[in-house]
């Protein structure tokens, strides 16, 4: 979620009242208060776009399907870095190197 969309939803009373929720629960759990700041950050992390979902579903649609016409337009694959591929052949020199040292087979001891 973009910054304006958060402070747009903290102006939201019911908003408040989960980050004052999620405040006393958490508290609770940790035996001292953490802190509104804490809490107004975990829940936004944790629970911002499910209570979106739920409680605005036409905004959150529209934020949505603006995140897809980004993800689109960006379909693209990057190259890989220089780096990248080096790495993939250290990885595959080792892989052949493996497969060249073979095991000498079990020897068995004959019964008599």
């Amino acid at each position: 979620m973009k910054i304006s969309d958060l402070r747009e939803l903290l102006k939201n009373k019911q908003v408040i009242d989960e980050i004052n929720k999620h405040l006393w629960i958490e508290s609770q759990k940790a035996g001292y208060s953490i802190g509104l700041e804490r809490a107004t950050d975990e829940w936004l992390k944790l629970y911002a776009t499910g209570w979106m979902k739920y409680n605005m579903p036409e905004k959150y649609n529209k934020m949505m399907a603006k995140k897809d016409k980004k993800s689109s337009s960006k379909a693209k694959k990057p190259a890989k870095s220089p780096a990248a591929k080096k790495t993939t052949k250290k990885a595959a020199a080792k892989k052949t190197a493996k497969k060249a040292v073979k095991k000498p087979a079990k020897k068995t001891a004959k019964k008599s």
